[in-house]
């Protein structure tokens, strides 16, 4: 068995995962996100889920299911949690096991995190890997790419997680890069050059509004809910994507055009990554993919453009299998590739 973390910004989700990829039993915690928590304090947290999990294995008291018709499962005493699998966000040096940038948890940002929480956790080995890049290698190991070499996928959400898979595995670049498509440059003018400021200076919601250059802001969840409130003259955090569906079924002239110009924004990048890598498939997720409308929307634009030129005729996209467990499952794949 193996114990597999997926850490956000808000929450930790854990589980007990067999080889397979089947989830024996899983909860979540709360991720330290506080301006005075430290990399000690999330480590001890780590710590704290696989010591629950430790005695449930010793106990014997594991809430495992066979399958949706069985009934509880006894675990046998013998097995043991063989490794921990983690995705986070940030730049990851899988090979090295640490942690640049930490996105939202700027405090594991330059940290060895591979080696502290192996320490904390009995020696256990430890694979950690960037959550965009997690949800590519599910989608690679056992989703809507397991049967190419070559995809794109593409993550939908606060921001735009992406990832490169060159021959199953995921293509990093020299400074771990590539595939971080939030920063590709998008929407700007040779007059905005004045405007620039480090968005490390800024908060997600002021990059938003003073240095909309990048793609997420115009292609992510976030930023078109971010559009849509601005328009409306409401808080930000009033609008969010399920809200924004709702106005335009009711016909919401600024809710339908806040989700065009993201579906448009998508299906030109999609055309640029066709023609800059060439992959067999590339594949849309995030949890705004579960609206039919979206990925519709999305190809409606891509046909349009492909009739610019017959080179984008074999351009295929299509919806990631895995949403909420995606993570999980990619984190697992990624500590087989590393270790086994």
């Amino acid at each position: 068995m193996y114990l597999v973390i997926d850490v956000g910004g808000t929450f930790i989700k854990h589980a007990l995962m067999s080889s397979n990829g089947d989830i024996l039993e899983k909860g979540k915690n709360k991720t330290p996100n506080k301006p005075d928590d430290t990399v000690e304090i999330f480590v001890e947290v780590i710590g704290g889920i696989y010591d629950i999990y430790k005695e449930k294995i010793k106990q014997g008291t594991l809430n495992v299911k066979k399958n949706a018709d069985a009934g509880e499962m006894v675990i046998d005493e013998s097995l043991d949690i063989e490794g921990i699998a983690m995705d986070l966000p940030g730049q990851i040096d899988v090979d090295k096991g640490i942690v640049y940038g930490g996105g939202a948890l700027r405090y594991l940002h330059n940290t060895h995190l591979q080696s502290l929480i192996s320490e904390r956790c009995d020696g256990h080995r430890v694979a950690l890997e960037n959550d965009g890049k997690a949800a590519a290698l599910a989608e690679v190991w056992k989703g809507n790419a397991k049967d190419t070499d070559d995809s794109c996928v593409l993550i939908f959400g606060t921001g735009v997680g992406g990832a490169v898979i060159k021959d199953r595995k995921v293509h990093r670049g020299k400074h771990l890069l590539a595939g971080e498509v939030s920063f590709a440059i998008s929407e700007m003018k040779r007059e905005d050059i004045d405007r620039i400021r480090p968005i490390e200076e800024l908060s997600v919601s002021d990059a938003m509004e003073n240095v909309p250059f990048f793609w997420s802001a115009h292609a992510s969840t976030m930023g078109m809910c971010h559009k849509l409130a601005k328009k409306k003259g409401l808080d930000e955090e009033a609008v969010n994507g399920e809200l924004a569906y709702e106005w335009a079924a009711q016909g919401d002239g600024d809710a339908i055009e806040a989700l065009e110009d993201m579906y448009f924004s998508i299906a030109k990048q999609c055309c640029n990554l066709y023609v800059i890598y060439d992959p067999e498939i590339i594949l849309i997720g995030g949890g705004i993919s579960a609206q039919p409308q979206f990925f519709q929307g999305i190809c409606r634009y891509v046909d349009e453009l492909k009739r610019i030129s017959i080179i984008y005729k074999d351009i295929r996209i299509d919806l990631c299998k895995y949403l909420s467990d995606s993570n999980l499952l990619g984190a697992l794949y990624n500590f087989m590739q590393k270790y086994d």
